[in-house]
């Protein structure tokens, strides 16, 4: 069994949550979700990420606003609706369910 698959896998299963909590910080431009995403080490391409803001956007959780670039053609901001911030919330709770779960589950303590 390939340990790298199954990191893949963790990795991705979180991707929608990550994205979703650095989108409710404010408005913010794709490629600097991509950048956020890397600064944390959690790699994401643009094949990835721009179906799933389509997904989440057609799922009401993000909206978005053109915003004129000086440099180019407009660009799509991107912002948390209200209906995706009880989403994320959500997401939050869980995330801190599964944490303490996996914790006891494997012997961890969560303040190490």
């Amino acid at each position: 069994m390939n340990a790298e698959n199954t990191k893949a896998q963790m990795r991705k299963g979180v991707l929608e949550y990550c994205i979703l909590a650095i989108i409710a910080g404010n408005e913010i431009y794709a490629s600097d979700i991509i950048d956020k995403m890397k600064d944390a080490k959690l790699l994401v391409v643009e094949g990835t990420l721009y179906p799933l803001l389509t997904r989440l956007k057609n799922s009401g959780l993000l909206g978005y606003r053109w915003i004129e670039s000086a440099s180019g053609p407009p660009r799509k901001y991107y912002t948390l609706t209200d209906e995706g911030k009880e989403f994320l919330n959500e997401l939050h709770i869980t995330w801190e369910e599964l944490v303490q779960s996996v914790n006891i589950t494997t012997g961890k303590n969560s303040n190490l």
